[in-house]
């Protein structure tokens, strides 16, 4: 079967990859592994996004849960951080959040949070991995009073809001923005969210069916929410993924205003308040050269990881950090939460800009980004295995890499959630890094597809 734990959790196509069975064996190895039975009964908090599959993969997750004696607490369809906060607020043991993010509605995936409301650690996914193959001691099944029961949670959409809203000292009264739901989950809280803040707020793709989840919408897909907020007027837009993990914004001019420059917005503010700690944020080697000149020039000290929040969220907690982020709009507060929250991230962002009375245009100008080149090329399994080991690919990167110099820099990289290999230049000429990117892609293309 493979490697089944990504970067960000089990993912694939639901019924090809992903499918009954395995979302209820992870169950029961999940139980297995993450329950502390010495102590009581395991509870699992579940939720799950708006796909066509969620329903039926959630089911069947809570199957194997309940059949290894783990009670459920079902969360119903909210945003990946309410689960991660709500195994607290809860008391449960772990948390298990049913979605594949800002995929296409086909895909699925399967995040696991262990019972502080951080993503696992890979021991303990391995763990979790080496029981679904099959190796090593297997759950036993419960019988009679030892089944698992599940029971619904209805008030998981209103503790969570309340969770966010607490974090701000003041309202959004007088704000005009968008909101761009992506037909996921934030279409059961952004509304209420924003309202009850006071906003005037307009609320876009918010009407899931199943299948229109990130489907011209979203983070993933900025120009229908940019062409809104310039033909209404409004001071800022603001952008989530399908699990509302992520956040991007646009400006009153409908400028895109990615993770990168949010994170810089955010650092210099909680800087010149005292509340950035260590003076340190964390980004990931996907961040912009930008970024890293930003904080040169404003005493910031910047460390990067590898790409995806999970490693972000490692460094800070292992040199007690409390901010960092990636530039897709993966934000972590960790003052507020254990993983990155799009709504949390667009609220700060937005209280910030109302204290200081200045647009999110003026607010970017702390930080100039660099030009920058992304193509994701479509690979095989087998190509994703053989990137790291294929001569000529590895060539084309040490080319592009002496051809940009000091002026620029090259990252080529496995996707951890799609077939993709995703190769991203970086400098001051844009002609130069797009020829590099397009003969390094053309390359890995060749070779790999």
């Amino acid at each position: 079967m493979g490697r089944l734990f990504g970067t960000d959790g089990v993912r694939g196509i639901a019924n090809e990859k992903l499918t009954c069975e395995l979302a209820m064996d992870i169950g029961r190895a999940a139980a297995m592994v993450l329950s502390d039975n010495a102590r009581r009964r395991p509870v699992f908090v579940v939720g799950m996004d708006t796909r066509i599959s969620s329903g039926m993969l959630c089911g069947a997750l809570t199957a194997g849960l309940c059949s290894v004696g783990a009670d459920v607490y079902q969360l119903g369809v909210v945003p990946t951080p309410a689960v991660a906060y709500l195994v607290g607020k809860y008391k449960a043991d772990a948390g298990v959040m049913i979605s594949a993010s800002h995929n296409s509605f086909e895909f699925n995936g399967i995040k696991i949070f262990s019972g502080d409301g951080y993503k696992l650690p890979d021991d303990l996914e391995e763990q979790i991995e080496s029981i679904v193959l099959g190796e090593g001691t297997q759950p036993t099944l419960s019988m009679g009073n030892d089944v698992g029961m599940v029971e619904e949670k209805p008030t998981a959409v209103k503790d969570y809001i309340d969770h966010l809203k607490s974090t701000i000292p003041t309202d959004l009264t007088g704000v005009k923005l968008a909101v761009d739901c992506a037909n996921g989950s934030s279409a059961m809280t952004a509304r209420r969210l924003f309202t009850e803040l006071g906003a005037d707020c307009h609320i876009l793709f918010d009407t899931p069916d199943g299948r229109n989840i990130n489907d011209g919408c979203g983070s993933t897909h900025m120009e229908a929410l940019s062409a809104y907020v310039k033909q209404k007027g409004l001071d800022i837009g603001i952008a989530f993924d399908g699990d509302a993990d992520r956040c991007l914004a646009v400006d009153g001019e409908g400028n895109l205003v990615d993770g990168d420059f949010i994170m810089a917005i955010m650092a210099l503010d909680m800087m010149k308040r005292g509340k950035l700690a260590r003076n340190t944020v964390v980004g990931t080697i996907m961040t912009n050269m930008g970024f890293s000149k930003f904080c040169e020039e404003n005493g910031i000290r910047f460390e990067s990881t590898k790409v995806g929040d999970r490693y972000v969220l490692e460094e800070m907690i292992m040199e007690e950090y409390n901010f960092g982020g990636e530039q897709s709009g993966h934000v972590i507060f960790r003052d507020f939460a254990t993983t990155g929250d799009g709504q949390l991230t667009a609220i700060q962002l937005l209280c910030l800009l109302k204290r200081e009375g200045v647009t999110l245009a003026e607010a970017a100008k702390v930080m100039k980004r660099y030009p920058q080149v992304m193509i994701n090329v479509k690979v095989s399994h087998e190509g994703k295995m053989r990137f790291y080991l294929d001569g000529e690919v590895k060539a084309a990167v040490e080319w592009g890499k002496t051809t940009l110099g000091k002026d620029g820099r090259v990252v080529a990289r496995v996707s951890g959630t799609e077939p993709l290999i995703r190769v991203m230049t970086e400098g001051i000429d844009y002609e130069k890094i797009e020829h590099v990117a397009n003969r390094i892609a053309d390359t890995v293309r060749e070779r790999l597809s």
